[in-house]
């Protein structure tokens, strides 16, 4: 199944945003980071916006990918093309200059991911050892009203729950805390998740349901779906996570009929793709 197959099962509100989606140069463009976790796609901005456009999209938040590493450039680049609204969440130092800092201020960006790889297996402590960047880029963000946004595998997402709920400023944690959904939506670590967004600043995205999930159709997402809009609908954010990476089968628009599906209530799609997101990203 390919993004440009099936059409939308619902019409999306006015202002719907896609919170979370990559593009990617013609390979050679742009330096590679490190640490490649997947074969960089070619994903350039003009068929992403294709997709957007059949999706109802309207305001768009570009995600810095790990393939690059902390050069954000081919973001930057597509985000200076856009017509539409837009911002960008970037991969930075935390100890960046502050005219860098506010040069990317200008451009539109808001946020800086801190990125670790989500199926890292569990080395205890190491929340220990990330939470001076995060306490830093925390106070950098606050300065400039940006917010933080987290990729971590399950368990780090758990052993940092001191840091994240000590956080006075916005934040997001991408693919629901990457909890796994055959544990259900009653799992302690799960429900912990939720807790953050029921009690704090966090937002949770719903965002990558293939990376944690293993039943046909994705079903068994939908309660911790169902769980999230009762613990904190107003919390909640939706991201098409193209051109989905390592999972690059699944279709965007399929994914997006989903949240239709799981979320019938027009009003309730409102909050998700454009009021929250409008909160969040300032637009």
């Amino acid at each position: 199944m390919h993004d440009s197959d099936g059409k939308p099962a619902f019409t999306a509100p006015p202002k719907a945003c896609d919170s979370h989606f990559h593009v990617f140069g013609p390979a050679g463009q742009y330096g590679y980071g490190t640490e490649l976790r997947y074969d960089p796609p070619h994903a350039p901005l003009e068929d992403y916006l294709e997709l957007a456009r059949r999706l109802g999209l309207t305001r768009f938040v570009f995600v810095q990918p790990s393939a690059y590493g902390r050069d954000n450039r081919c973001m930057l680049d597509a985000m200076k093309q856009m017509a539409l609204p837009c911002r960008g969440i970037v991969d930075v130092d935390e100890n960046e200059s502050d005219a860098t800092l506010g040069a990317l201020d200008a451009t539109g960006v808001c946020g800086v991911r801190i990125n670790v790889r989500p199926i890292m297996p569990a080395q205890p402590g190491f929340g220990a050892t990330l939470a001076p960047r995060i306490e830093r880029l925390a106070a950098r963000c606050a300065e400039l009203g940006w917010h933080l946004d987290f990729l971590l595998p399950d368990w780090l997402t758990i052993e940092l729950l001191p840091v994240l709920r000590a956080l006075r400023l916005p934040y997001s944690i991408a693919h629901l805390g990457m909890q796994k959904a055959r544990d259900g939506a009653d799992a302690a670590g799960f429900r912990q998740v939720l807790d953050l967004a029921r009690n704090g600043n966090c937002y949770l995205k719903i965002t990558g349901i293939y990376r944690i999930s293993t039943a046909p159709g994705f079903s068994d997402v939908a309660p911790m779906v169902h769980a999230a809009l009762d613990a904190a609908p107003d919390r909640l954010i939706w991201g098409s996570d193209y051109p989905h990476l390592s999972f690059g089968e699944n279709s965007s628009v399929e994914l997006f009929n989903l949240l239709g599906a799981w979320v019938p209530d027009p009003a309730m799609r409102q909050r998700i793709l454009s009021d929250n997101p409008a909160r969040l990203y300032r637009f």
